[in-house]
C-alpha cells in the first residue's frame, strides 16, 4: 500500500516525525510531497524559512519515508494518480478549499481513502517561529 501525504515540512519537529511514523503504519511505501515557498505563500503568511531543497533532504533521511516528491502547484490530484495513491493523510485543517474537494472526489471514485489526523499538541512549526521571535524581543 501506498500511504501519501503533503505539507510544507519547515522546521522539521517531533509532530512532524509523529505524523510520518503514523504514515508508516498505515501501508509499505509512504511518499511524502513538499509544498514550494510559492505554494506555501499562496495559502500562508509566511514562507518557509527552510529551502525547499534542505526541506526534501531531512524527509530523505527519515527511516520512515520512502519518496520524497516537491508539489508547485495546489493541487493533489495529479500526484494521487501519479503515485497511485492508497490512502491520503491529510492534517485537520483540511477544510472544502476546491483543490482538496477535487482529490477527495478523485480518491472516492477510485474507493482509494483518506485519513484524518490531527497535529501535535505540543508543537508545530508555527509556535517555533512566535517562541523565536518572543526570545529575539526578549533579548533587544
Amino acid at each position: 500500500m501506498l500511504i501519501y501525504t503533503v505539507g510544507t515540512w519547515d522546521l522539521l519537529h517531533v509532530g512532524h516525525l509523529a505524523l510520518l511514523q503514523h504514515c508508516k503504519t498505515l501501508g509499505d511505501t509512504v511518499a511524502v510531497g513538499v509544498a514550494s515557498d510559492d505554494v506555501v505563500a499562496s495559502y500562508k503568511k509566511n514562507v518557509p524559512v527552510v529551502p525547499l531543497e534542505q526541506r526534501m533532504e531531512m524527509l530523505k533521511a527519515l527511516r520512515c519515508v520512502d519518496i520524497v516528491r516537491p508539489y508547485y502547484e495546489l493541487e493533489y490530484t495529479s500526484a494521487c494518480k501519479e503515485l497511485d495513491v492508497d490512502i491520503f493523510v491529510i492534517g485537520e485543517d483540511w477544510g472544502k478549499a476546491p483543490h482538496n474537494l477535487e482529490v477527495e472526489s478523485f480518491l472516492n471514485v477510485k474507493g482509494k481513502s483518506i485519513i484524518q489526523v490531527s497535529y501535535h499538541p505540543q508543537t508545530s512549526s508555527t509556535k517555533i517561529k512566535e517562541k523565536t521571535i518572543a526570545q529575539l524581543h526578549a533579548v533587544a
